[in-house]
């Protein structure tokens, strides 16, 4: 029989020390998007499934939790990302002409779990830039990206760069149609070296041989030189490298370490320029991801470039500095004693946690995890630590 508290697999609940510390981070977060000038806005849990899925890609279907609406008879979708939500309001309530910056801060759900040991559940916090097609504001959201690292306290972060507008160039470029562009995606997306030379085979030498090249452009910056030499001499690829030429200029001395990767196209479908992920040491998975996504505003009927990022809380939470908690302090329960409330309600002005103890519990007093006790002393209320409060 199964047990009625426990949670559906890969949904976890976030216990009080956890969950101090994702507060922490998502206010300290948004008000660095705040001085940098990012609007928070607030989408919806739920929204019609259409709404969610435009110019978002397959993908993203697959990932999104779908249910019918009693009021409409409409299926509705949980939402698996912010950013679409972000994006129609940008294209449709506020209309804007020039450059907007939003931000925000919510709960994603996932069909299935994104790794082993990852939750159903992300709460994720992001930002975007509307409105600049130049890479000046691909500059801005990665800065911005790594500087919400930073309010964490995470540091020698590596940088991942790559350019879903590359292959798309090379198959444009080639004329391949759209069942042979999805097997190669495919196998480029597995890092298939010997599918892909079946699959190149056939193709026009300078083709298979440009398709090649790019599981093989992995590396540091040099590699941009190198595909400079191993690529067609295209505009749309030279812009492509002089792009990623910019950023890495850039942001290496932001960053331990750039990378960059010709043959990542994550969210190929949805990107339409350079991507990034960001790294630490010792974990196997990105802390943060983001890229360019120029078409996503056409879908909602206003074309509008765009760019940006997004974080899991939960995950960067883990890696933050600290122990979760403040200080705390035992008050006894005297609620006519005016000195001690007086007492109390400086302490937590100050920004202290001041606990009162509640008359009828004092076998369980250790479990609020106090260190220091508020005692009367000389006609006065002081904070002393618990072992010198008896």
């Amino acid at each position: 029989m199964t047990q009625k508290w426990l949670l559906p697999e890969y949904i976890d609940d976030i216990l009080p020390a956890e969950a101090w510390r994702i507060d922490q981070l998502r206010t300290a977060i948004l008000e660095l998007f705040t001085v940098s000038g990012y609007e928070l806005v607030m989408p919806p849990l739920v929204e019609y499934l259409e709404s969610l899925l435009t110019g978002s890609g397959h993908d993203l279907g697959l990932r999104t939790f779908k249910l019918v609406d009693q009021l409409s008879g409409r299926t509705l979708g949980l939402r698996a990302d912010i950013t679409p939500q972000a994006s129609r309001i940008d294209a449709h309530l506020l209309n804007r002409q020039g450059i907007t910056r939003l931000c925000y801060s919510g709960s994603v759900v996932h069909t299935l779990p994104t790794g082993i040991l990852k939750t159903r559940e992300a709460l994720q916090i992001g930002a975007e830039i509307y409105g600049h097609a130049g890479v000046e504001s691909d500059v801005e959201i990665q800065l911005l990206m790594l500087r919400a690292l930073a309010v964490a306290g995470v540091k020698n972060v590596h940088l991942d760069l790559g350019h879903v507008a590359i292959f798309r160039s090379l198959i444009q470029w080639a004329g391949i149609d759209g069942e042979s562009e999805a097997e190669l995606f495919r196998v480029l997306q597995a890092k298939d070296v010997a599918a892909l030379n079946a699959l190149t085979a056939s193709l026009d030498k300078d083709v298979g041989n440009a398709l090649c090249a790019l599981p093989e452009l992995y590396g540091g910056i040099e590699v941009l030189q190198e595909a400079r030499t191993r690529l067609p001499d295209l505009p749309e690829l030279r812009g492509c490298l002089d792009t990623l030429d910019f950023l890495a200029a850039q942001l290496s001395k932001d960053v331990l370490e750039i990378c960059v990767d010709l043959a990542e196209l994550r969210g190929y479908h949805y990107h339409s320029g350079a991507v990034f992920e960001a790294y630490v040491p010792g974990q196997t998975e990105a802390i943060a991801r983001g890229g360019r996504y120029d078409e996503i505003g056409k879908a909602f009927g206003r074309a509008r470039p765009a760019t940006g990022f997004s974080i899991d809380l939960r995950d960067l939470a883990s890696l933050a500095q600290g122990d979760g908690y403040r200080k705390r302090i035992m008050a006894p329960y005297k609620l006519d004693d005016v000195g001690l409330q007086a007492a109390i309600q400086a302490l937590r002005e100050a920004g202290n946690i001041v606990i009162v103890d509640l008359p009828g519990h004092e076998d369980n007093r250790d479990e609020f995890g106090c260190q220091d006790e508020l005692v009367l002393r000389d006609g006065r209320w002081i904070v002393v630590p618990r072992a010198q409060a008896q």
